[in-house]
């Protein structure tokens, strides 16, 4: 499959299905750029972590699945909930032990306190990811929050043109489409700076220039651009 799709016959705007693309996310696929520096440092350091507890905070889309997943599959890390009635407690005492969306996903904050308490007293680990600081999470008991505090914070910051464009690239390939240096460069410099930005772009120009049996190029890629934006701002 290419970019320009010289198979099919044009015709009326028409979306095919979406079969799925999944980006591929092993080591290998790790794209780093000055964003992520930090972060993939202190996956690479494990277990010698500045503390037992460590939280990747980033935007969505930002690479902290990405290396979680690596750092899962390198250290046998157990994914976790941490609660009430549940068992994260007494895996943390046994495995390192991976805690995603900590921010998003309802956890009760004894089980946590226990949790982050197993690791600090067995020598295990827990990486938590999040969007934002452990500070802005809706926690109440005063002893988890003290525990929080000591945690190791690494912060993902928004990508920067280089790192989307080589994002773009390979969401590209992933889907078995080219772009060239020039067609990316124009995406890069004129999207949202994110991951998930990037993904949504790639997604609707591989479906529309299907749709409408055409390259995909410039001007198919401003369309998306105005299209995403204006749905954002409506």
């Amino acid at each position: 499959m290419t970019a320009d799709r010289k198979d099919l016959k044009s015709g009326s705007e028409q979306l095919p299905l979406a079969f799925g693309h999944e980006a591929r996310a092993s080591r290998d696929d790790l794209l780093v750029g000055r964003p992520l520096e930090a972060a993939v440092s202190m996956i690479d350091r494990w277990p010698d972590w500045p503390s037992p507890v460590v939280v990747l905070a980033g935007p969505p889309g930002s690479g902290k699945s990405h290396l979680a997943n690596i750092w899962r599959e390198e250290t046998g890390a157990q994914v976790i909930a941490p609660t009430s009635g549940g068992a994260a407690s007494e895996t943390a005492a046994h495995h390192p032990v991976l805690f995603e969306d900590a921010d998003r996903i309802a956890f009760d904050d004894n089980a946590l306190f226990h949790t982050i308490n197993a690791v600090r007293q067995n020598g295990t680990t827990l990486l938590m990811t999040a969007r934002s600081w452990p500070s802005l999470w809706p926690v109440e008991l005063p002893d988890l929050k003290s525990r929080l505090k000591a945690a190791t914070m690494v912060e993902i910051g928004e990508p920067d043109d280089a790192l989307l464009a080589q994002v773009l690239v390979k969401l590209f390939a992933d889907r078995q489409l080219f772009a060239d240096d020039r067609l990316v460069s124009y995406i890069a410099t004129r999207m949202e700076r994110s991951m998930a930005a990037a993904a949504q772009i790639v997604d609707r120009l591989d479906r529309l220039a299907l749709a409408r049996a055409t390259k995909i190029n410039r001007n198919l890629a401003a369309e998306v651009l105005a299209e995403i934006e204006a749905g954002s701002s409506s």
